[in-house]
């Protein structure tokens, strides 16, 4: 499967990773029932998880809550994805 993956290109010409890098092998862990595995490799992978479904949600049923709960989600995804990569660097 890691042939087929996108190579990060931050990572390749400059030298150091994104704040993207472990996305897809994450969802790929994910999707094989790996959940430890998938948050040690993208810690925000829930919370954007949840993110999709929940926007998915929202175009096809009425949903009372849904504009605070995807403001929510988004919140807390783009908090995750900021502090997970702080703490990769100072590691």
């Amino acid at each position: 499967m890691e042939k087929y993956m996108l190579p990060c290109l931050n990572k390749k010409y400059l030298g150091f990773e994104c704040m993207g890098c472990g996305l897809q092998r994450s969802l790929v862990a994910l999707l094989q029932g790996h959940f430890s595995e998938a948050f040690a490799l993208y810690p925000a992978i829930f919370p954007l998880v949840l993110l999709g479904f929940m926007v998915t949600l929202n175009f096809m049923f009425t949903i009372k809550f849904a504009t605070k709960i995807i403001s929510f989600l988004a919140i807390l995804s783009v908090t995750t994805i900021i502090v997970s990569y702080i703490l990769k660097l100072t590691s």
